[in-house]
Formats: C-alpha cells, sequence, structure tokens
C-alpha cells in the first residue's frame, strides 16, 4: 500500500474542514446526536467554528429557528463536499434472455 504525500492529505483535508466563524446547530438534550426530524420542537444550541474547535455561540429555541441562523453556513458547508464520480462504475450489465425458448402449457 502506498503512503498518500502528506501534502496532498493536507489539502484534501482543508477542503472538508469548516471555514472560521462557520455556525452549525446541535440538539440540546438527552440524545444529542439525532437528527432534526426526530424532535423539531427541542432546543438547538448554535456552534461557532473558530478554527480549531466548535465553542457555543448562542440557544434557539427550535429547529426553524436554528435553521434560519445556520442556513447560510450549511449551503456551504454542502457545497465543500465533493460528489462521487460516476464514471469509475463498472459498465452496466446485459438484460438477462433465457438460452432456450420456454412454452406455457395450453390452460385450455
Amino acid at each position: 500500500m502506498e503512503d498518500e504525500p502528506l501534502k496532498e492529505w493536507a489539502a484534501r483535508r482543508e477542503q472538508h474542514r469548516p471555514t472560521p466563524g462557520e455556525r452549525r446547530a446541535v440538539p440540546l438534550g438527552e440524545h444529542p446526536q439525532q437528527g432534526a426530524h426526530t424532535d423539531p420542537d427541542a432546543p438547538r444550541g448554535i456552534q461557532e467554528w473558530d478554527g480549531h474547535q466548535w465553542t457555543p455561540a448562542g440557544v434557539a429555541k427550535d429547529h426553524a429557528t436554528a435553521a434560519d441562523e445556520t442556513g447560510q453556513d450549511t449551503t456551504r458547508h454542502a457545497a465543500r463536499i465533493p460528489l462521487p464520480t460516476y464514471s469509475n462504475l463498472p459498465p452496466r450489465p446485459e438484460p438477462w434472455h433465457p438460452t432456450q425458448v420456454w412454452h406455457h402449457p395450453d390452460a385450455s
């Protein structure tokens, strides 16, 4: 197995890292890693990336309010994540056709 050069790894890592000042919403409660759809009325903590870690920046009363606060940041985050290239997929297999003709017995 070949090792990836450190410069290439660091450049790839930087593409995925948040930009300083970027915000995200996290649910506050017993299950902080659940998605927004499980409890949209639960309060959310707003966190801001300072370049090294996520730091608390505020609290929102529910998911909708938190989404308003972090909306543009989530759009920038989505743009940073590369989509997979589909040109590397194998060719589509040919549909299966029986090698012998098969007849249904007459129903009459």
